[in-house]
């Protein structure tokens, strides 16, 4: 018995043989066949965020193993939940083998946090890291316009919550309202709310859509995981990104999300919202009202106050003959001093020009005329002088210009022949070159077209109509090859290498193969005993 068992060495030997490849392959399909989809939570380890391909590669841990994960381009676009380090999760997807490291993986699909605690550390973490960039900080928070002409809403339409805006806004204050459709929960939700904050901002102040005054974000209650989108980091960089105020109303009072932290306002309600964005019209219709009788009393009060400060001063004021007494007594006496004035100055003035008129002789006047006279043939004498010697000098200046003029003209002509030698040495030489190119390129063209006609003539049937053959074409011109295609009575031309010859065919007669196309002999049969040997 012993001596039928065969050697260990045997039994080895007679296993199959695997490649890696078809080793890796087979592990593959076991593994994919085995568990295909499955759900794992664990805690995400090594995550450093999408690499440049945009696929993700981290792992999942817990207090016992881990195993590889990747989450592929396609799908990572898609997650409302994306990978963060240390976040607890269940992963949903295939379970697969890397055969490049001999590891199996999970390819995950999707992602959810692995219950509440998970959510608000979550929040919590991405709240503490917002905040110490200062998103927070009341410093960048705007106020709110008192009475905005135009509303923006971000919300569903066909939501309540619209609803509730609009009922309170036409109770309180109407005003023009645009509203931005968008989801609030779900895939794509928060890139969504984020656009159409981006969207309203960007709308021009003159456009055929106005661009609001104020912002309104809001939803109606709901779970954490309902109002997960208005935690989102790109909602909450585009709020803080707003330049328009911005009203956040997500939830009920008890809900609290980031962009309540980073809206210029936060209402507990959608309908508290709409109450802050706008006053009470008849409030502010009784308290102008009020303003404005207050406004008449103080007007009245004033004019009665001002009319009895007038009516004391004027009880105050002295009589008008009292106030100009004194100066008519002054006016008076001047008037009786006044003749007595006038003719003391005439005389004044009478003996002070017969005084000037002594002095005023014809001899006086002719000495200074003829002294002015002198001074002006004076002027006259140096102005030539200064006329002869300004010339001079001009003179003296344009010949000095002249003679520069005149050598720089002598130079630029000799530069100019010197160039233009230059240049014709240059041309012949050019023209040199050029003719012996030309008569090149002719000699070469020559010989082409020398090897072309002697390839025409080469090719050309005429040499073969030399030879004693001829062309036969149809009366249309087309060339007949057989004689099958000759019908009885049919013109035909028959071109010989000297010229051409009109003909009619008559009956045609079949004839055998030609003399170059050689019959083909069957085996076993007899030649023809009245056709001769060639051997």
């Amino acid at each position: 018995m012993a001596d039928t068992v065969p050697p260990m060495n045997e039994q080895r030997i007679n296993i199959p043989e695997w490649t890696v490849s078809e080793l890796s392959a087979a592990l593959r399909r076991t593994v994919e066949d085995t568990f295909g989809h499955v759900r794992v939570r664990g805690e995400i380890s090594g995550y450093r965020g999408p690499h440049s391909s945009g696929h993700a590669y981290f792992a999942l841990k817990d207090e016992g193993a881990r195993i590889d994960a990747v989450i592929w381009k396609t799908a990572f676009g898609r997650m409302r939940i994306r990978p963060e380090e240390g976040l607890e999760v269940i992963a949903t997807g295939r379970l697969t083998t890397y055969p490049g490291r001999s590891s199996y993986q999970i390819v995950i699909e999707s992602l959810e946090p692995a219950g509440l605690g998970a959510l608000m550390a979550l929040l919590e973490q991405r709240k503490r890291r917002l905040a110490a960039e200062g998103l927070f900080d009341e410093a960048r928070k705007q106020r709110l316009p008192y009475l905005p002409s135009v509303i923006g809403v971000v919300t569903s339409p066909t939501g309540a919550v619209i609803r509730d805006i609009l009922h309170r806004l036409a109770e309180r204050f109407p005003r023009h309202v645009v509203v931005w459709p968008v989801r609030v929960q779900g895939d794509g939700a928060a890139e969504e709310i984020a656009a159409a904050i981006r969207g309203f901002n960007s709308l021009a102040r003159d456009g055929p859509i106005p661009r609001p005054d104020l912002l309104i974000v809001a939803r109606g209650g709901g779970s954490i995981e309902d109002l997960w989108a208005f935690n989102e980091e790109i909602v909450v960089r585009a709020a803080a990104a707003s330049a328009i105020p911005l009203i956040s109303a997500v939830g009920h009072e008890t809900d609290v999300t980031l962009i309540d932290f980073v809206s210029d306002r936060r209402a507990p309600t959608p309908t508290a919202a709409a109450e802050i964005a706008v006053p009470v019209r008849s409030e502010m219709i009784g308290r102008i009202d009020g303003l404005a009788r207050r406004a008449l009393s103080c007007w009245a009060r004033g004019q009665d106050g001002r009319r009895t400060e007038l009516r004391a001063a004027a009880r105050a004021l002295p009589s008008a003959d009292a106030l100009l007494a004194v100066p008519r007594q002054r006016l008076d006496g001047a008037a009786d001093r006044l003749p007595r004035a006038l003719i003391a100055n005439a005389q004044v003035h009478h003996t002070l020009y017969f005084r000037i008129a002594g002095r005023l002789t014809a001899q006086s006047v002719a000495a200074r005329i003829a002294r002015e006279r002198e001074r002006t043939v004076s002027f006259a004498m140096r102005a030539a002088r200064c006329m002869r010697v300004h010339g001079e000098r001009r003179r003296e200046r344009f010949a000095a210009a002249g003679v520069r003029l005149a050598a720089g003209l002598r130079a630029n002509a000799e530069a100019q022949r010197l160039r233009i030698a230059s240049a014709r040495e240059r041309v012949d030489v050019l023209l040199s070159r050029a003719s012996l190119a030309i008569d090149t390129l002719l000699d070469r063209r020559d010989a082409r077209l020398e090897r072309a006609a002697q390839l025409l003539a080469a090719l050309s049937y005429h040499a073969v109509l030399a030879r004693g053959f001829a062309l036969v074409r149809s009366e249309a011109g087309r060339p007949l090859r057989t004689a099958a295609a000759v019908n009885p009575g049919a013109r035909v031309d028959i071109e010989f290498a000297d010229g051409r010859v009109r003909a009619t065919a008559e009956a045609r007669a079949l004839t055998g193969p030609p003399a170059s196309v050689r019959p083909t002999r069957r085996k076993g049969r007899r030649s023809d005993p009245a056709q001769g040997s060639l051997f």
